[in-house]
């Protein structure tokens, strides 16, 4: 008792405040049905991922506080499923927003793309564009008294300083590309416009020093830019993208940052081990090259690859807000999917429903009960009486188990199935309790004291009891390990009940009937169902 109030919090008394873990048919709620497409992964790996996606789902139905979930995996032929149950939802679209689209993340490189004429012809185009677009705006911005911010918001296409007004903060050398660093360190005072566009790999680039800090090796330069982009060749090339080993499946954590220059919302990545060799693998050989990272088969930020990167970092920095960002990380953390996933059946259960086979079963469960309860007084008289006492204990150390397995890493859901398997466990609980008594009862035929003919009736059938509740016990084992989710309940279930039987009756049914076997008027044999008392033989 002391150490279930300790790991409880509070009394036996509050025990009935312990709610049973139903399934979804006596509750009803939301039953789910995902198909994985496992096309991709080899043979030898399907199962480990499709565990993987359980857990996966599992964590983000968790996060969302859905009441007592349960996620499987079932594989129907070639095809690979994972079936969520959620118990009490009965909105289906509810239940789906719950679940969330659970993201695949992954990182490609860019396979060898020759670009068509017509391409090329489309680049030199825009980048002509771009650059008298570029050309034009920067006449307004060194119009004396023009406003840069301004400008900047109105015009930049620079996602993350554009509502800045183009200020991209404090920044030490090295943080920009050179063409860029080159002229906001070197080439500009405080206050000043360069008055030529800048190139990069970005774009033309209109900068603006706003304001210096520190000297020497603490020297910060404040800057603002305008940005025009341009297009290359990678703009072509997502079609042509080529997957590699990196995926969600390899993802540590991930967190919400900040860009030190511009401020803008960026979401970390950290591996684990194996993440982390192939990230650096990925990133050596694709030096100046972009490796793409996609979410949902969606690229949302191709960075290219300005050094190796062997700390299994990588830094995600398309162009949302913080909002985004966050949301971003939270799906991330609550579990990137190995596999992707598909919605292909949702069905609700009705409360009603379920309510009536719970009340139709605790009836069945009940007259069962009764039933096995007068056979026993019927042909056994006083150790039926007692054996009833016991099966009255078994009944109430079962549920109790039930109930508190909640508190457990493996908690168990009474379902349907799992119900039958408790009321048949009944029937069995009884059946030692049978063999014993009839031991017992030959035993006083034979015409030995009752005392003796009790011990001698549980030595006789202990090998028989023993044996027949293995056979069952493999039986149950069986079930559990190849059966499906209906099956598994009923066999888990029975599995409890049939050891808590023989604890019933080798043990509590003996130590009553040992209690009254010395008193004198339980000495009479007919009280044990025996007609006449015979001669020893």
């Amino acid at each position: 008792m002391s150490w279930l109030n300790n790991k409880l919090g509070w009394g036996l008394p509050q025990f009935s405040k312990i709610n049973w873990r139903l399934g979804l048919d006596l509750v009803g709620g939301t039953h789910l049905i995902y198909e994985a497409d496992t096309s991709k992964i080899s043979e030898s790996d399907k199962n480990s991922s499709l565990e993987g996606v359980r857990d996966v789902v599992e964590r983000r139905v968790n996060a969302f506080g859905v009441a007592e979930p349960i996620v499987q995996t079932q594989k129907a032929g070639e095809h690979w499923r994972v079936i969520v149950d959620l118990a009490g939802i009965k909105d289906v679209n509810e239940a789906i927003k719950q679940i969330g689209e659970t993201p695949l993340l992954e990182f490609k490189e860019q396979g060898e793309t020759a670009l068509t004429v017509d391409q090329r012809k489309e680049i030199d185009t825009y980048n002509l564009s771009a650059e008298t677009k570029a050309k034009d705006l920067l006449k307004k911005v060194l119009v004396p008294g023009a406003d840069f911010s301004a400008l900047a918001k109105q015009y930049s296409e620079d996602a993350g300083s554009k509502d800045t007004g183009g200020d991209l903060g404090f920044a030490k050398k090295g943080q920009f590309v050179p063409e860029f660093e080159k002229v906001l360190f070197d080439q500009l005072t405080d206050g000043k416009i360069y008055p030529q566009l800048v190139k990069t790999d970005f774009g033309y680039h209109i900068i603006k020093r706003l304001a210096t800090k520190g000297t020497g090796d603490t020297l910060e330069v404040n800057g603002a830019h305008i940005l025009i982009k341009t297009k290359s060749a990678n703009d072509y090339a997502i079609g042509e993208w080529r997957g590699t080993n990196l995926t969600g499946k390899n993802l540590k954590k991930a967190l919400v940052q900040f860009e030190s220059n511009t401020n803008a919302p960026q979401v970390s990545l950290e591996f684990d081990a194996e993440g982390a060799k192939l990230f650096a693998e990925i990133t050596t050989r694709n030096v100046g090259k972009p490796v793409a990272i996609f979410l949902d088969g969606t690229p949302i930020s191709t960075p290219n690859v300005e050094e190796p990167i062997t700390d299994g970092k990588a830094v995600i920095s398309g162009q949302f807000g913080l909002t985004e960002a966050k949301r971003l990380a939270q799906r991330l953390n609550a579990g990137a999917l190995p596999v992707p996933i598909k919605l292909v059946s949702q069905q609700t259960i009705g409360a009603s429903l379920g309510a009536k086979a719970l009340q139709q079963s605790i009836k069945a469960g009940l007259i069962g009960m009764a039933i096995v309860a007068v056979f026993m007084l019927a042909v056994y008289f006083l150790p039926g009486f007692l054996a009833v006492l016991a099966l009255l204990i078994y009944a109430a150390v079962v549920l109790a188990i039930f109930k508190l397995s909640v508190f457990t890493p493996w908690p168990i859901t009474l379902t349907l199935s799992g119900i039958a398997g408790f009321i048949l466990s009944v029937g069995m609980a009884v059946d030692a309790n049978v063999l014993i008594f009839e031991r017992t009862k030959e035993e006083l035929r034979r015409g030995k004291p009752t005392a003796i003919a009790i011990d001698e009736g549980f030595k006789r059938a202990w090998t028989s009891i023993r044996d027949s509740n293995i056979s069952s016990l493999i039986t149950c084992a069986v079930l559990m390990w190849f059966g499906s989710s209906i099956i598994k309940g009923f066999a888990i279930t029975l599995a409890i009940g049939i050891l808590v039987s023989i604890f019933s009756a080798i043990f509590i049914t003996r130590q009553f009937i040992r209690l009254i076997s010395n008193w004198q008027w339980t000495q009479h044999h007919r009280l044990y169902g025996v007609r006449r008392k015979t001669e020893q033989q």
